[in-house]
């Protein structure tokens, strides 16, 4: 079963990823909720990387690419740690996921 946005149900995977990516930001709280995330600010800068990235590149980075990108951008975070505080079941899976993206390449070569 998809997720539901203002009445209408969006078609997903298997994993529960969109099939076609949505950058409302309405639809991120949705997602959240079903992958039992309360959203905070960093959860939106986060979203918002990713969104950026997936619209740039076609894709998202790899999570080795998330922190060297992140650490370059903002400084002075464990993005390591912070990621999977964030997001804690795969970071670069589940923030795209959450950001309304689709789902991400497979292992490594991206």
């Amino acid at each position: 079963m998809g997720y539901i946005l203002n009445g209408e149900e969006l078609e997903v995977d298997d994993d529960g990823f969109l099939l076609e990516a949505n950058f409302s930001d309405e639809i991120v709280p949705v997602i959240a909720e079903a992958e039992n995330i309360k959203l905070t600010d960093e959860h939106w800068q986060i979203i918002n990387y990713m969104r950026r990235k997936y619209q740039e590149d076609g894709h998202t980075p790899n999570f080795r690419n998330m922190v060297t990108e992140l650490d370059e951008e903002i400084e002075g975070v464990d993005w390591k740690k912070k990621l999977y505080e964030l997001f804690p079941l795969q970071p670069n899976r589940q923030a795209a996921k959450v950001a309304g993206l689709t789902k991400p390449f497979g292992k490594g070569g991206y």
